[in-house]
């Protein structure tokens, strides 16, 4: 069977996280991704954070599946020669260099659209033109200025980032969004083009909901569903919102049965209107059906804290698994607190793929994330990431280098 993205070729100058994500999706769709690495260095990630001396990190290994290693000397002439052939021959150039850092390196937008004019050029940056667009982002900076940092956390408390990297990971999903799109608009066009995916905006965007709540915020002075009301106060931009889903329904993180030694014991459980009754004869407080302190959505918000308590009685009297199966009988929105290591050892997330067990030659077997977009026409398959310039010669043959003008690039350290 094809995979969707098979002829497709990759220029993957990326490193550290938000450009390999996005280049490792597009080699799990069947892309052929070559990451071009500095001689004896490799990506930063390789020695980062190791858990095994001398061996690949888990932080590189997990970001660069499927692709090919080649090492280039960018700054030497063969290199750079190398570098022109694989702008010809390729479909797409990644990159996530510091603003400025292509350009230095001699391969200007102008440069590459003359050795191939159907040539798509897609970057990370930290911000878009204005005023920071010259300055270095990293994940938690990106959450910071994207407004997700401002928004997150408890009202009492200062600004937090999010464990999920929506930085980093989140932006190299957004590009490989418009790699995809711009791939399809030269189908008809016949021409590249430049894609720009900036960490500040792809993390607003997974915020828009907070900007829809800032200018409803603006309107009517205050947010019925964030847990400063009814007794608290709003100032003029949206507030953190602790565990409060944010929506029309409300929602919480109530503790279970082992709270006191688990510090997952928890499920988060949503009080939609159309169970409201499910919800009350369960928790055995029929009375609340008929109550016009609670009878409707619009009345509850009023006393959301004495129901979650009430709540939170009845789930603390089951672990985590059992309240979740009893409330599915109901259609009752829940779920549980899912740590990594449930997760890890979770069968239905290996069987279904998400979670993956690779071998690889010097690190042995580890568990990765696999690809969480399944098509049935093209299934994934998670194979290693590549050892530091494990396909070089194999690249710069199907370039058409011969032996010899390898053997030269070696001795002259261009490769």
């Amino acid at each position: 069977m094809s995979k969707a993205l098979e002829g497709v070729r990759i220029l993957d100058f990326t490193h550290v996280q938000s450009g390999p994500t996005c280049t490792q999706l597009l080699a799990w769709f069947g892309a052929d991704v070559i990451k071009v690495e500095r001689p004896g260095e490799g990506d930063a990630t390789r020695g980062q954070l190791r858990d095994i001396p001398g061996v690949d990190s888990l932080y590189f290994t997990m970001l660069n599946h499927n692709k090919r290693s080649i090492t280039i000397d960018s700054k030497s002439a063969g290199g750079r020669e190398v570098l022109d052939r694989l702008i010809q021959s390729c479909d797409v150039m990644v990159e996530n260099f510091a603003p400025g850092a292509l350009d230095r390196m001699g391969f200007t937008w102008e440069h590459i659209e003359r050795l191939n004019p159907r040539m798509i050029v897609a970057s990370v940056k930290g911000f878009g033109a204005g005023p920071y667009e010259h300055c270095k982002v990293y994940e938690n900076v990106a959450q910071c200025a994207g407004g997700s940092a401002s928004t997150t956390g408890f009202g009492d408390g200062p600004p937090m980032v999010t464990g999920a990297q929506i930085g980093d990971s989140g932006t190299g999903l957004h590009l490989a969004l418009g790699i995809l799109a711009a791939l399809y608009q030269r189908t008809h066009s016949g021409r590249g083009q430049k894609v720009l995916a900036p960490m500040q905006d792809a993390v607003l965007n997974l915020c828009r909901v907070k900007l829809r709540d800032q200018q409803r915020l603006e309107r009517t002075h205050t947010l019925h569903e964030y847990p400063q009301y009814p007794d608290g106060r709003f100032g003029e931009a949206v507030p953190r919102a602790g565990n409060a889903s944010g929506g029309g329904q409300p929602g919480s993180i109530l503790r279970c049965k082992g709270w006191e030694t688990d510090a997952n014991a928890y499920i988060y459980f949503i009080t939609q209107a159309a169970v409201w009754p499910a919800v009350c004869k369960v928790i055995g407080e029929e009375g609340w059906i008929t109550d016009e302190a609670f009878a409707t959505a619009q009345a509850r918000l009023l006393h959301l804290k004495p129901i979650f308590a009430r709540i939170e009685q009845w789930t603390m009297s089951k672990d985590k698994f059992e309240a979740m199966e009893i409330l599915n009988q109901y259609d009752i929105p829940c779920g549980p607190i899912l740590s990594m290591k449930e997760i890890a050892n979770e069968p239905a997330l290996r069987a279904s793929g998400t979670v993956v067990e690779v071998d690889h030659p010097t690190r042995g077997k580890y568990l990765t994330v696999g690809n969480p977009i399944k098509m049935s026409d093209s299934p994934t398959e998670v194979t290693r990431s590549p050892l530091l310039g494990e396909h070089t010669d194999e690249v710069l043959t199907a370039l058409g280098y011969s032996a010899d003008e390898i053997a030269g690039l070696r001795a002259d350290g261009a490769v």
